[in-house]
């Protein structure tokens, strides 16, 4: 198949091809919400996954996965998948973003992939990351992880044209944000306490006017920072990211990754660049996606795919009726 002009990587072709991937992962992990065992949802989420993938024409390598190889079955850190032909690309994946609210039948659990060029995602280790995004139409660098909350809070109400009693911060909800928490309050902002899922805490600064969040700050996964900033590279946005390691075993395994200075403070840009591909399926209902939902002989799937380099976001409502073949 002839490549695109201007992008000898990634086929057009690829930005449905992965949308299947996520359909096919939604679905299985949603046979398992609302049971409580998240371990289950999970890996019936990672098995879909890797099956679809393996069916993909691409030298696939997952840079961001499940764990490193010991630590995971499959879909770890430093596995290939695809047929071994066509393009060679960087995989990020979250087969089943927000476990717990997956188990729980909470809303925003995704089934979440990426996919770029070689070299494009940062190869980061399953550890934390600090982390602030804001949604597009903003001057440069407008937020900083390096400032106060109420600095930043305060710099994106003026920009806004708003008081800062109008902002939204979406944070984790976790006691290592009570600091945090604290100086939102004092500066005058709500907040959005999310117990999981931090992708689509993101992912929702960018519309702002439909879910109410203006800014995204905190302590998240290092492997969804990455995902986050490939959607953001697509629908557009700000981000900001610094490893931030809990113990001397997480410096060693960044360090074995090629991150030397786990100080650094990561662009959007360096944590997805190039043509990014982003695939998002919803699990459970929530404010960016519905969930799946079972019908009579067939099943229901809404997916989000963009693609950086053409700035497309398409939203594909999808009626599976060979409801054996997703099993």
């Amino acid at each position: 198949m002839p490549q695109e002009k201007g992008h000898p990587s990634l086929s057009r072709v690829l930005t449905l091809e992965i949308a299947r991937v996520t359909e096919a992962a939604a679905i299985s992990a949603a046979r398992l919400r609302g049971r409580g065992d998240e371990q289950a949802a999970d890996q019936a989420a990672v098995d879909a996954m890797r099956r679809e993938l393996n069916k993909l024409a691409i030298s696939g390598t997952v840079v961001i996965g499940e764990g490193e190889r010991d630590e995971a079955p499959m879909l770890f850190i430093g596995e290939t998948v695809g047929l071994g032909e066509g393009p060679e690309v960087d995989i990020a994946v979250d087969p089943l973003e927000g476990t717990t609210i997956a188990a729980k039948s909470l809303p925003d659990s995704l089934a979440v992939l990426a996919l770029a060029e070689r070299g494009s995602l940062l190869n980061s280790p399953d550890i934390y990351m600090d982390k602030i995004a804001i949604g597009p139409g903003f001057e440069p660098d407008l937020v900083d992880l390096d400032a106060s909350p109420s600095d930043n809070l305060n710099r994106l109400a003026e920009a806004k044209g708003v008081p800062v009693a109008e902002i939204t911060a979406c944070v984790l909800d976790r006691p290592r944000h009570s600091k945090m928490i604290e100086g939102i309050r004092k500066a005058g902002a709500a907040i959005r306490l999310i117990g999981d899922g931090d992708i689509a805490g993101v992912i929702h600064t960018t519309n702002s006017t439909e879910t109410g969040i203006d800014i995204y700050m905190g302590i998240g996964g290092a492997p969804e920072g990455v995902l986050a900033a490939a959607a953001l590279r697509c629908i557009g946005g700000q981000m900001q990211g610094r490893l931030h390691p809990l113990k001397d075993l997480d410096r060693e395994r960044a360090l074995k990754m090629g991150i030397e200075d786990i100080d650094r403070k990561y662009t959007m840009e360096e944590l997805a660049k190039g043509d990014v591909l982003f695939s998002a399926t919803g699990v459970t209902d929530g404010s960016m996606l519905s969930g799946v939902k079972w019908r009579q002989g067939s099943i229901e799937t809404e997916t989000v795919v963009m693609r950086s380099a053409t700035k497309t976001v398409r939203w594909i409502r999808t009626e599976h009726r060979s409801v054996d073949k997703l099993v």
